[in-house]
């Protein structure tokens, strides 16, 4: 995994390179190149899609809803071992 100031750094100096020089590269070259520099990056990242993100989320959501459904039933389970005394 490539750490995010390494990605950033190799970014910046491949972006000086492709935009410094005596002949400047059409768009559609510097586009291109910038491209698969920003692929090759993201690959070396830990990175999900959005898909996945979105997808855990749910699982997420509803594991929250779970348990605290299950904390509402032991509290309602410990207050009847243990009635208040008065």
């Amino acid at each position: 995994m490539l750490a995010p100031k390494d990605f950033l750094d190799a970014l910046s100096g491949t972006a000086s390179r492709l935009f410094s020089g005596d002949n400047p590269l059409p768009k559609s070259e510097i586009e291109s190149q910038f491209k698969a520099l920003l692929q090759s990056g993201f690959s070396k990242l830990d990175l999900v899609s959005r898909e996945e993100f979105d997808s855990q989320m749910v699982v997420l959501a509803r594991t929250r809803a779970r348990l605290e459904s299950l904390e509402a039933k032991v509290a309602e389970l410990e207050a009847k071992l243990n009635p208040p005394a008065e």
